[in-house]
């Protein structure tokens, strides 16, 4: 009759969860109880605790998670995750690692603020700066962001045609890729072979070079010619030249117009001497 009773009481314990009912409990459990038949075994009962495993690895993916989120120049004020950090003063000297305490009493006497300069440093290092001072600080952050060239995806343009093209059409198609190369666009040229069996195996890579030749100090070969599709057509790539590639390209050519002229003045010098 006991275990009945016990088991009972357990049972409604379990689905009403009042406390009262747990003291009952307790004052019945406390009691001295018969003891149970040999052969009656009691239940164990077990509760488990769902408990997140500790890691120091996972504290630190948290700590970046939280790094990214904040403003990259902020007041941090009283909230110092770190126990000691490296402190420098509003104007720049190194005041050594602080504990905490001692940076906040510090901000109070000196009415500063707390910004965080290089939390992968070991200890983080932080700053004591005036309002003036971090305001002065984000213009000029904002005006370096403003100043630099933010990056355009670099997008591709396609062009196909066959090997029997003719020359007005190539010089159109030779146009449209250099309006697409000043645009800063690559340009993908696929070159189908044509039908004609007399047609010379090289042809395809030639009108390539052709293209090329076109766009002098503007374009390259990204992705030289290169047959696809077993042979049947040639696919190459040009991109727009870098800037040093242009400065490169133009003294180069300047180079050339010099010999030429030079080898055109030496060859007027020889035809004017008299002939002994």
């Amino acid at each position: 009759m006991a275990a009945l009773f016990l088991k009972r009481l357990t049972l409604q314990t379990i689905k009403t969860e009042n406390t009262c009912i747990r003291r009952c409990l307790g004052k019945s459990i406390g009691q001295k109880a018969p003891a149970l038949p040999s052969h009656v075994a009691s239940a164990p009962t077990s509760c488990l605790v769902p408990a997140k495993a500790f890691s120091t690895e996972d504290t630190q993916d948290e700590r970046k998670k939280k790094r990214k989120k904040e403003p990259s120049f902020s007041n941090v004020g009283r909230k110092i995750n770190e126990r000691i950090i490296q402190v420098l003063d509003e104007k720049g000297h190194d005041l050594g690692p602080m504990h905490r305490a001692n940076v906040i009493r510090l901000m109070a006497e000196r009415d500063l603020r707390l910004v965080q300069r290089d939390p992968n440093a070991e200890p983080p290092r932080y700053q004591l700066l005036t309002g003036v001072q971090i305001h002065q600080e984000r213009l000029r952050l904002r005006e370096l962001e403003l100043a630099e060239p933010k990056p355009r995806p670099t997008l591709t343009k396609e062009l196909t045609f066959s090997s029997n093209i003719g020359q007005h059409d190539l010089d159109t198609k030779s146009k449209q890729i250099q309006q697409w190369i000043e645009k800063k666009y690559k340009v993908q040229i696929t070159v189908k072979k044509g039908k004609n069996a007399e047609e010379p195996e090289n042809k395809m890579e030639e009108i390539c070079n052709r293209i090329l030749q076109a766009l002098p100090g503007t374009a390259t070969f990204s992705s030289r010619p290169q047959p696809i599709r077993g042979g049947k057509a040639v696919m190459c790539v040009l991109r727009p030249l870098s800037k040093k590639e242009e400065d490169a390209s133009r003294a180069a050519q300047g180079t050339q117009r010099g010999d030429a002229l030079n080898r055109g003045n030496g060859n007027a010098g020889a035809s004017d001497a008299p002939h002994q």
